[in-house]
């Protein structure tokens, strides 16, 4: 059972439809039960990285989450904020975060944008592969996604990088480590390219 994790935040019912268009049935929870059920797990997530991490910390989820993810190796997919919680923390607020990849999420820095271009980073970017994987399959050209967010992740390890794209200087787009990965788009937002990499993610 793919599992979407509902802790009061994200585009649920958005994510569920994407699904269904490709033929996959998923079930939005809360409860404990379905997690550790679940055989793929996808965390969205959209707001402020605080908001977030404080309605993850009040669902009760974390502990058994971090069972399945981190002991039972079990696939999980973070979209958007989803993705940032992934990290330790972030410069958008003060709490941390699950810290299951080394790495923080950083503001757009307006030095080194041209005038022109305006935080939050809004619309669509092609996104590049940085390693090749099941989840990035039939992804490698000329991919294209729907970003909405200020914020980007910044980690030191150049093998948890996944995905790059490029909104006035090259970020990163995409991470994983192992049977974690986290995507700063939203794959329910970008027609044939989400729904190829939200198929791809039921097949790891």
């Amino acid at each position: 059972m793919l599992m979407i994790i509902d802790y009061g935040v994200g585009n649920l019912a958005s994510i569920t439809n994407m699904l269904k268009r490709i033929g996959v049935e998923a079930r939005i929870s809360a409860r404990e039960d379905d997690v550790i059920a679940a055989s793929k797990i996808i965390l969205p997530g959209v707001g402020a990285f605080d908001t977030c991490v404080g309605k993850l910390h009040e669902s009760g989820l974390i502990p058994v989450l971090t069972k399945k993810v981190r002991d039972d190796k079990t696939p999980l997919l973070g979209i958007c904020v989803g993705m940032q919680l992934l990290l330790e923390g972030s410069e958008e607020g003060k709490l941390p975060g699950l810290g299951w990849i080394r790495g923080t999420n950083v503001r757009f820095d307006a030095d080194q944008l041209p005038p022109q271009y305006k935080i939050p980073h809004m619309g669509w970017a092609e996104v590049e592969v940085d390693q090749s994987s099941t989840l990035t399959k039939g992804l490698e050209y000329d991919a294209r996604f729907y970003f909405v967010h200020s914020y980007h992740a910044r980690v030191p390890d150049r093998k948890n990088v996944l995905l790059e794209a490029e909104y006035g200087y090259r970020f990163t787009a995409g991470v994983v480590y192992k049977n974690i990965f986290g995507v700063q788009f939203h794959p329910e937002k970008s027609h044939q390219f989400g729904m190829k990499l939200l198929y791809n993610f039921t097949k790891i």
